[in-house]
């Protein structure tokens, strides 16, 4: 019998595996899909421009421009590093911002989506709680507002089954009465790698769906719903059981294949299965029995605060002129 790979489709929200996904099955450079890769002490940036419908639908991405940070390393909780990846994403960030056309005095609402009762999920809420908000004081008091600073308001606006009203619809609600010139919504996604669990960060700007990683078909904030341009921060804080069992089986064919030349012997046929058709094989298998669970690590909890924390660290200091890089750590409003 065929497998059905469609039903059993792989989900991610991250650029770079949607591209490694097509690893095998295309030319380095793909039509419509311009790839560059830089590392810099210990930190692996990619920046992936999908430039048209065809590089898109090749991707499995949405048209856009794509900025993922990776640091492996991050999982050690070195101090030293984390305000180094936070300088680096600054910079990315401002790029990034200055690549979309907003100025250095665009006002800015950033979202932080996500439960805040659940862990994994509280990645936004925590961003928001540590950025500089400071649409306030221009409003009341715009003449002691000091040079380098521009108007940031933040909102976490809970999820669905909290509030029972759609993250979008607060949101949009929110910007017809403030009308900022653009959107930063920051939300925890699914992976497909273990080892970029907690210590990737993607900016995109294509918007966000909320719970897209792990299947949900819910309204997004998107330029187009929202009207004003809409930047994703996406750190990947969750990954399935089936990942982790492929993952598990390519690492025993590793194994195996450095302790004796019988490994295709031992694997038997999931020596020679591509690796794509054996997550779908796993998954097939797991979901069924309601075991294809969604997994995060135990020691989530540090992992949070540590990326939350280098994420709002480097937006302070992206959107502030006025805020030092090395001085824009947690701030409480």
């Amino acid at each position: 019998m065929e497998l059905d790979l469609q039903r059993y489709s792989v989900r991610t929200d991250l650029a770079v595996e949607s591209r490694e996904m097509l690893a095998g099955q295309e030319p380095v450079q793909i039509p419509g899909v311009v790839e560059n890769i830089q590392q810099e002490d210990g930190i692996r940036i990619t920046r992936l421009d999908v430039q048209n419908e065809a590089g898109a639908e090749r991707i499995g991405r949405v048209k856009g421009h794509y900025i993922t940070l990776e640091v492996p390393e991050l999982r050690k909780g070195d101090t030293g590093l984390q305000e180094q990846v936070a300088a680096v994403f600054a910079r990315e960030f401002e790029q990034f911002m200055q690549h979309i056309g907003l100025g250095p005095k665009s006002s800015v609402l950033i979202v932080g989506l996500g439960n805040w009762n659940v862990t994994p999920d509280s990645l936004g809420p925590l961003v928001v709680e540590n950025v500089m908000v400071t649409r306030h004081y221009f409003e009341l008091m715009p003449d002691r507002v000091a040079p380098g600073y521009r108007q940031i308001s933040a909102v976490a606006p809970g999820v669905l089954g909290l509030t029972g009203i759609e993250s979008s619809e607060i949101v949009q609600g929110i910007v017809e009465r403030t009308r900022p010139d653009a959107i930063v919504a920051i939300d925890a996604l699914a992976s497909r790698s273990l080892e970029r669990v907690n210590t990737t960060i993607q900016i995109a700007d294509i918007g966000i769906h909320p719970g897209s990683g792990i299947g949900n078909k819910r309204r997004g904030l998107t330029k187009e719903i929202l009207g004003v341009p809409c930047i994703a921060i996406g750190v990947p804080t969750v990954c399935y059981a089936s990942t982790i069992v492929n993952n598990a089986i390519e690492m025993m064919k590793s194994h195996f294949a450095q302790e004796t030349k019988q490994s295709g012997h031992i694997m038997g046929m999931l020596h020679d299965i591509p690796e794509q058709e054996r997550l779908a094989l796993v998954k097939e298998v797991l979901e069924p029995l309601g075991h294809d669970l969604i997994v995060t690590p135990k020691e989530i909890d540090e992992f949070i605060e540590d990326i939350a924390n280098i994420v709002a660290t480097g937006l302070n200091a992206a959107l502030h002129e006025a805020v030092d890089p090395g001085n824009a750590g947690a701030y409480t409003h």
